[in-house]
C-alpha cells in the first residue's frame, strides 16, 4: 500500500486574475514549474486553514474563503516508494498583501488572468482548478 500525503492549496482571485507561483523546486525533467500555491496540511490544521496559510507563505497574499474547488489526486515516487497524494483546493477572494512578499521556496509570484492560467499552469489538475474558479466567477 502506498504512503499517503495530504496537501491543500488555493486559487486566490481578484477580478478575473489569480496568483500563480514559480517554485524554486523544478519539475522532474528540470523545467521551471508554473503552479498554484499549495503545501502540506500541518497537524491540527484543516485543509482550508492550510490552504490560506500556504497562499500567504508562498504567494505573499491573504485571501478569504469562498468555497471548495475540488481535489487533485496523483501518485509520485520518492526514494523508491510510491506516494499517493491528494491536494484539496479552495477558492479564495483576495484580501490583502503583495505577491512580492513570497517566501524563499518561491522564485516568483504574480497575478495572471484566470483564462491564461487555465492554459499556462504546468499541471493538468491545477489547470482544472483554475478553470473551475473561472466558471464560478462568471
Amino acid at each position: 500500500m502506498p504512503a499517503r500525503e495530504v496537501s491543500a492549496g488555493g486559487v486566490v482571485v481578484r477580478d478575473l486574475s489569480c496568483v500563480v507561483i514559480v517554485p524554486t523546486r523544478r519539475a522532474a525533467d528540470g523545467r521551471k514549474v508554473l503552479a498554484l500555491p499549495k503545501g502540506h496540511v500541518d497537524p491540527g490544521e484543516t485543509p482550508a486553514q492550510a490552504a490560506m496559510r500556504e497562499v500567504r507563505e508562498e504567494a505573499g497574499v491573504e485571501g478569504t474563503l469562498r468555497g471548495e474547488l475540488g481535489d487533485v489526486r496523483y501518485f509520485y515516487m520518492r526514494s523508491g516508494r510510491r506516494i499517493a497524494k491528494v491536494v484539496h483546493f479552495f477558492l479564495l477572494d483576495y484580501a490583502r498583501g503583495s505577491p512580492d512578499d513570497h517566501d524563499h521556496e518561491v522564485e516568483e509570484a504574480r497575478w495572471l488572468p484566470l483564462d491564461e492560467a487555465v492554459i499556462a499552469l504546468t499541471y493538468a489538475g491545477e489547470r482544472q482548478m483554475a478553470a473551475r474558479a473561472l466558471e464560478r466567477l462568471k
